[in-house]
């Protein structure tokens, strides 16, 4: 993807589709290597593919090759991996067979869960890709060191087919939990970024360096929102679900928490992301009618849920958060909103990022912090993702048959119009009727960036690409 959000060819050096649009050649570069010197072939991609279809290797990502010919059915043990439409014509020629003709592929394919692994890698030992010592990647960099939970070092890959595109030679990603460390990294020249997916600005600091022109906000595709636990009282009931949603005060959290000029959400398509026609998806099927904000009426619906639910008060309930400032301040403002507006009491807790996601993964909580940035610059990137009952990141376990029915008819259709009509549809059930997620805002990020970088940019969707080009 180029900074915005169109797929454009890596090492691809041709694609021939056919006439309707449901086959696709690709002609590899033959120059690509492994960073162990294996070539990278066609017959990578075969395999790699298949291996996240494969039903024993239980992909959260497989729904995504579910747009390849027997895909799905090869992913519920219903079609053999001969079956799957995908096939290496030589070592260098990919034929790629959809289940219907699909307007978006190539931007999917940017998506990691289609780029490819070494066989021969990951059959030798399964954990592979968590040791530096036997991680083999094929990309412009490669990590040369890797200190968990510290910090990773990319340097330049010399046997890159594109090297002479990569105007630098090294890059150190820290990973730091806090936002206050992030900052003083950056302040004391220890960091040259910070934005999106490169740390955040601490909210307490954002006026000032924004005021002072040291930072500046962008948009970005990307959702904020927490999750329900749909299986579980009290959030198995919609109403009560509605009720939470429509309490809360989104410009207060924006202009009192967040302060970075988000913008309040009620849906789950961030208004960056694309449509038809030249205008956006928010601009075609904008979100003010799927639900308001209102404390009275949040206040029946929550009552006539507890009636029906047979609870005579509302019950021991957890916010769950992974531990961060800017998620532990927001999520204090929102139960403050729901003690005063609902007069209920919801506790708070935190976990470090990988229990959290094991925790939300196995239905283990009440309600849960969540975020979603656009896999690729469509509006099914987050529809489908979110609220289709087989999506490996449905993490609340929504289930609605008829929106599952229209997104499925989504992916099927090649006309673009219908596509998205289709999507919108779904996504006004999942939220105006069943408040299937709480939208809270659209993301924007400050980014703060040291003089003298250049042709390193945030792309729409806040993911950080350091660009190949002509400038050194």
């Amino acid at each position: 993807m180029n900074p915005e959000g169109i797929s454009e060819p890596a090492l691809a050096e041709s694609i021939v589709v056919s006439a309707d649009g449901k086959t696709y050649t690709f002609k590899l570069h033959q120059g690509a290597k492994w960073t162990n010197g294996d070539p990278v072939t066609a017959h990578d991609f075969e395999y790699s593919w298949k291996r996240t279809l494969a039903p024993e290797t239980a992909a959260d990502y497989a729904y995504m090759l579910y747009y390849l010919e027997n895909g799905e059915k090869y992913n519920a043990g219903e079609a053999s991996a001969d079956e799957v439409g995908v096939k290496a014509l030589d070592d260098y020629t990919l034929e790629v067979k959809l289940e219907s003709a699909t307007p978006y592929f190539l931007d999917i394919l940017a998506h990691s869960s289609y780029w490819p692994v070494n066989k021969n890698v990951v059959e030798g030992r399964p954990d592979w890709a968590t040791d530096i010592k036997t991680l083999v990647t094929n990309g412009p960099f490669k990590v040369t060191e890797w200190q968990h939970g510290g910090k990773l070092v990319l340097e330049k890959n010399p046997d890159y087919y594109n090297k002479d595109k990569i105007n630098f030679d090294k890059v150190t990603v820290l990973m730091v939990e806090e936002d206050s460390t992030v900052f003083n990294l950056f302040k004391t020249d220890e960091i040259d970024w910070i934005g999106a997916q490169a740390g955040s600005v601490p909210t307490d600091q954002v006026t000032q360096v924004l005021q002072s022109g040291e930072a500046k906000v962008m948009p970005i595709a990307s959702t904020y929102y927490y999750i329900f636990n749909t299986t579980k009282k009290p959030f198995s009931n919609a109403k009560i679900r509605k009720a939470f949603a429509m309490a809360i005060d989104r410009q207060a959290i924006i202009d009192n928490v967040t302060k970075a000029n988000q913008e309040p959400a009620f849906a789950l398509v961030p208004p960056s992301i694309r449509g038809v026609e030249g205008k956006s998806f928010r601009e075609l099927y904008p979100d003010s009618g799927y639900f308001q904000e209102n404390v009275e009426e949040a206040r029946k619906l929550l009552a006539e849920g507890l009636q029906e639910e047979g609870l005579s008060k509302f019950p021991e309930v957890t916010l769950l958060y992974n531990t961060n400032e800017g998620h532990k301040a927001i999520a204090e403002a929102i139960v403050d909103q729901w003690r005063k507006n609902l007069g209920v009491e919801v506790k708070l807790g935190n976990q470090e990022w990988g229990t959290f996601l094991e925790t939300r993964d196995a239905l283990q909580y009440d309600i849960a912090r969540a975020g979603w940035g656009a896999d690729y610059n469509h509006p099914i990137s987050f529809s489908y993702d979110l609220i289709h009952s087989k999506s490996g990141n449905n993490d609340g376990a929504y289930a609605n048959p008829q929106v599952d029915q229209l997104l499925e008819q989504a992916i099927a259709s090649s006309d673009e119009k219908t596509v998205m009509a289709n999507i919108a549809e779904a996504e006004k059930i999942a939220i105006a009727d069943d408040m299937a997620i709480l939208p809270i805002y659209y993301y924007t990020t400050v980014t703060m960036i040291k003089p003298g970088i250049v042709d390193v940019v945030s792309d729409y969707a806040g993911y950080l690409n350091w660009v190949f080009g002509d400038r050194q």
